[in-house]
């Protein structure tokens, strides 16, 4: 990088002063020449003949005058870009020989700074290119429909709702409700936050409702509860982050319970009418468990009070589409959904969502990138007014938190540990496999813990291939994945569930909340495409304050991105790394020293791994190139949950 030259500023304004007084010399022959019709081709008496010899030589004549006029103009700039060259050349003669005077310790100082100076501005452009990169996987404005935004339409204010905090809660002071937060780790954005509320009776939640909930184990609420819980009664819009197996799903459905009721209670729904709530899920196995609940709930509230007659839908895929349509026909308070059977039942006007206050996408990052922000867009665009919109995960990276916070109003994200961390209830075990002895290393993991015991594979046929190994060697086992028909997937989720089989080997399908009480041991028999996976399959164990031990199998087939991530994601958790994954994971470390400032985010701000930067995230570049594929295979295009 060469230095700026030092110019005489004398002479330079010696200089200028000179070319100005000779180009007023030269305007002053232009007008003059103009003046004396030297530049004109036209006659200034019309009436005087000239002879064509005459006009010849007039003509060349004014050429002559214009030529020299030019020439003069040219010499001038030629001579001042001269005296310009000239000084350039001193001023270079003159560095080299200030140059040669300079000390080797003068010299080696200067090499240092320029090179730190290079660094920042690496360091600097490096930050504004994940900056932009970030800002464009995050334009999408699915939360808005397309009316919305044709109108304008945009909400200032949250919806307005009946609940409030005990008068003790109201009146406690700020630093009280800081104070109470920083003891129970809980992290919150927003304005005017509801306080956290430490017991389910001083958040007003019906006392049939506690006796069910009490007699299922759950006395006190998880510290996403705490917050997430009073958010949603007041009407806000959330953004909801926490471990899996913390009690996410409580969160949401609650509140939406007790609105339904008071809904009920103030005036029934008719014939065909709802949802009032609606809750979309990627999975059907998901949406089955939540739905579960929903039923609980409704039935813990109709058996206190007669006047309440509360009705869930469930659409999935995999169930005939005329018994949901006939269900939801009769009427439905909450519908719970994934996003295929959904948009079918609203294009086909089995019901609408024109009394639907209350939206929910739990795992919303999963359906993102399952490819369902078409279906989302289709879906929203049913909304007919403002309504409640609260999104849940426990992997929530940037990428939707900047999706979600254009279209919500007023929003509060509500975080309980770093979005994408591990459990800390989790023992993680990592553990060297060649592929050939994977099945037979299997059979040694599984005598570590008593049953239930979850294996999670990335393709279906290792699925298949493990299930039936296990079979063979008498163990009770059920397999679960998306090339199952519908009935086979419920009814190995269900025996499993409720113990009739030991261990259940399933895809990633199984990995997104789905709750299974008491599983002891989750068995990796692969790493999954990226870090966000591998947080939702160990999450299945270790689930609300139990521990739980989590074994994975990896080799030098694993992407070596994937396994930077994981040693980072053990270090974080505070677990024990190997020395094998050391010595893999240490060429793909690229945390640098420049990103560890207070207040920057660590690691990918796509997928929340920390071994790499959103710069070079494998997983965006994975959904880079699905969107492509499928933009040039439109037909080819197939999900899971639908």
């Amino acid at each position: 990088m060469s230095e700026p030259m030092e110019v005489d500023e004398d002479e330079v304004q010696r200089q200028r002063r000179k070319y100005e007084e000779r180009r007023r010399q030269l305007e002053e022959e232009e007008r003059r020449a103009k003046y004396e019709g030297l530049l004109s081709d036209e006659d200034v008496d019309d009436d005087t003949f000239i002879t064509a010899r005459q006009k010849k030589k007039e003509l060349a004549k004014r050429r002559l005058l214009l030529n020299n006029v030019l020439r003069n103009k040219q010499d001038v700039v030629e001579e001042v870009d001269d005296l310009v060259e000239e000084k350039k050349r001193r001023i270079e003669r003159e560095k080299e020989e200030e140059e040669k005077r300079k000390t080797l310790l003068e010299k080696h100082n200067e090499r240092l700074q320029k090179e730190q100076d290079e660094e920042i501005d690496e360091v600097e452009k490096k930050k504004r290119e994940e900056s932009q990169l970030l800002e464009n996987v995050s334009k999408s404005g699915a939360l808005v429909t397309v009316g919305e935004m044709a109108r304008g339409v945009k909400y200032e204010e949250q919806i307005k709702t009946a609940w409030k905090p005990p008068l003790h809660i109201r009146r406690q002071s700020e630093e009280d409700t800081e104070a109470f937060r920083k003891q129970k780790g809980i992290k919150v954005e927003g304005e005017q936050v509801p306080a956290a509320i430490g017991t389910f009776a001083e958040m007003k939640i019906p006392p049939c409702i506690l006796n069910a909930m009490r007699q299922k184990g759950i006395i006190q609420p998880t510290v996403i509860q705490m917050q997430g819980i009073p958010v949603a009664l007041t009407g806000r819009d959330m953004i909801g982050i926490a471990s899996t197996g913390s009690g996410k799903t409580l969160t949401f459905v609650l509140p939406l319970v007790m609105f339904c009721a008071e809904q009920e209670l103030r005036m029934r729904f008719e014939k065909g009418e709802g949802p009032y709530g609606l809750i979309i899920v990627p999975s059907r196995e998901l949406a089955k468990q939540i739905f579960d609940v929903v039923k609980w709930l409704f039935e813990a509230l109709e058996n206190d009070d007669d006047r309440i007659s509360c009705r869930a839908g469930l659409a999935i895929g995999g169930e005939t589409f005329k018994d949901q349509a006939r269900n939801f026909r009769y009427g439905v308070h909450i519908c719970v959904a994934t996003p295929g059977r959904l948009s079918d039942l609203l294009n086909h006007k089995v019901f609408n969502l024109q009394v639907c206050r209350y939206l929910c996408l739990d795992e919303a990052d999963r359906m993102l990138d399952m490819g369902f922000e078409e279906e989302l867009k289709g879906i929203f665009s049913y909304f007919k007014g403002q309504r409640q919109t609260l999104l849940f995960s426990a992997t929530m990276p940037k990428k939707i938190q900047n999706f979600a916070k254009s279209a919500l109003v007023k929003s509060v994200v509500v975080n309980v540990g770093r979005a994408g961390a591990a459990s800390l209830n989790v023992t993680q075990e990592i553990e060297y496999c060649r592929t050939e002895d994977k099945l037979t290393k299997i059979l040694s993991c599984l005598q570590k813990t008593p049953p239930k015991v979850l294996i999670f594979a990335e393709k279906k046929v290792d699925v298949d291939n493990i299930y039936e190994y296990l079979l063979l060697k008498g163990v009770a086992a059920a397999s679960l994945h998306g090339g199952k028909d519908q009935k086979d997937r419920h009814l190995g989720v269900e025996k499993f569930r409720e113990g009739r089989k030991d261990v259940l080997v399933a895809t990633d399908v199984a990995s997104k909340g789905l709750d299974f009480e008491n599983i002891q041991h989750v068995i990796n028999y692969d790493m999954p495409e990226d870090i966000e996976n591998y947080v939702h399959r160990i999450g299945r164990t270790g689930r609300s304050g139990k521990r739980g031990l989590a074994t994975t199998f990896i080799n030098r087939k694993a992407d070596l991105s994937i396994l930077a991530d994981l040693k980072h994601l053990l270090l974080e958790a505070g677990q024990k790394l190997p020395v094998f994954l050391k010595e893999i994971a240490v060429d793909q470390e690229e945390h640098d020293d420049n990103y560890d400032d207070e207040g920057e985010d660590k690691g990918c701000s796509y997928c929340s791994g920390l071994g790499h930067r959103i710069t070079n995230c494998p997983k965006l570049e994975s959904v880079r190139t699905k969107a492509a594929n499928t933009l040039l295979r439109p037909d080819m295009s197939a999900q899971e949950g639908l």
